[in-house]
């Protein structure tokens, strides 16, 4: 990184250069009004902006947040907007503003985990972040999706909303059911209008939302599908339709598989995709598990910005006593001794006034310059092998 390339916060006035400049960067054009939606979710207190003069030429961002890990919920910092033009690539840009956007959540206090969806993973390792969760992409072949005999399907009943009608009844299913699913954030109002953004230049070529809800006998919301239907043909002319589902949502068993049985009848489209746990129920439900096609991926990935704080607020499934040496080469002030102790909710990490008697467990995983398994130990002690989330 050298001096002509400023880093600072962005002015409202530069937000719109500033957010093409980063879309373009994965070769994506934004509307007016698609910037007129994000600048109402950024905090522009919290962008890093890198300009070549009055240019952008970088970018990152961060939401304040609060994730549900293992027994708790804590603040994180949803890292996000980061790109640097193709003209400034290889300047130390993208390294110089990974290392203030750290140094500042650490400074002032702020969140003690950064987490973020990479759109590569071989990027972000070097920085100390690790992949946490883990997810499947699904393709449902409709035809084969037969379901095993009784399976239990409630006598709920499920309706095609509007937003405005859906939006309160899916919000409390959300909050009802994210701070038991480790890795799952919470939404604010903006978060909410962010993630139903629906005009056509968002659908990407799919038709609008649409909202299917579920409600049991006794008129409870208890589960909802935001899904989308995407028209396509193969090579050789035939249909290659799909239901893109956004979002699967449930309280209770027999909404889960009544809203399958619902997006499995939908007609005149073969296909379903959408992207699930990996431990996904839905092949179990069918008399032909093969109907569902798996692939995993890596979803959420992990950067303990202040190990001592991160280690200390969640919990743990057994009493601990163990001292850790972590080397951090990215943020130094996390190198040192912790003596982590927990039971039950009684959880602390600190570093030890004087030389521990106990052995020490090394952790050199945060540093940015080992192998490929780097940062793997700090992204699965904070989450434990979580059902992936989408943070969004």
């Amino acid at each position: 990184m050298t001096d002509p390339y400023l880093l600072r916060p962005v002015t409202d006035d530069e937000f719109a250069p500033w957010a093409r400049m980063v879309a373009n960067t994965y070769n994506e054009d934004r509307s007016d009004e698609e910037l007129a939606d994000e600048r109402a979710t950024v905090e522009l207190a919290r962008t890093i902006g890198a300009f070549d003069g009055e240019a952008p030429v970088g970018g990152t961002a961060a939401y304040a947040r609060c994730l549900a890990v293992p027994g708790a919920v804590l603040p994180v910092a949803g890292v996000t907007w980061v790109g640097v033009a193709a003209t400034h690539r290889r300047r130390g840009i993208l390294t110089a503003m990974m290392r203030k956007q750290l140094t500042d959540l650490h400074e002032c206090g702020g969140e003690p985990i950064a987490v973020l969806r990479p759109s590569e993973a071989a990027i972000y390792g070097r920085f100390g972040y690790g992949p946490a969760t883990r997810g499947a992409q699904l393709q449902c072949e409709k035809r084969s999706m037969v379901f095993r005999p009784g399976t239990a399907f409630g006598d709920g009943t499920i309706r095609l909303l509007g937003r405005d009608e859906a939006r309160p009844l899916i919000e409390k299913v959300y909050d009802q059911v994210r701070t038991g699913a480790v890795g799952r954030p919470d939404r604010t109002d903006r978060s909410w209008d962010s993630r139903l953004f629906d005009e056509p230049e968002a659908r990407a070529g799919a038709t609008s939302l649409r909202f299917a809800v579920h409600q049991d006998p006794g008129g409870h919301v208890t589960g909802y599908a935001l899904y989308r239907i995407r028209s396509a043909v193969d090579i050789l002319g035939n249909n290659a339709s799909a239901v893109q589902v956004m979002e699967f949502v449930t309280t209770c068993h027999q909404a889960y598989a009544a809203l399958w049985r619902f997006l499995a009848g939908i007609d005149l489209v073969p296909w379903i995709e959408y992207e699930a746990a990996v431990d996904e129920p839905l092949p179990h439900l069918l008399t032909d598990p093969r109907a569902v096609r798996s692939t995993q991926v890596d979803r959420l990935w992990v950067r303990l910005v202040d190990v001592d704080r991160a280690l200390a607020g969640r919990r743990y499934a057994t009493p601990l006593d163990l001292v850790l040496d972590v080397e951090d080469g990215f943020c130094p002030w996390n190198t040192g001794r912790y003596r982590l102790q927990a039971d039950g909710d009684a959880v602390s990490c600190e570093r030890p006034g004087r030389p521990a008697t106990r052995t020490a467990i090394c952790v050199r995983d945060l540093t940015p310059n080992l192998s490929r398994t780097r940062s793997r130990w700090a992204a699965t002690v904070l989450l434990e092998r979580p059902r992936w989330e989408a943070i969004c």
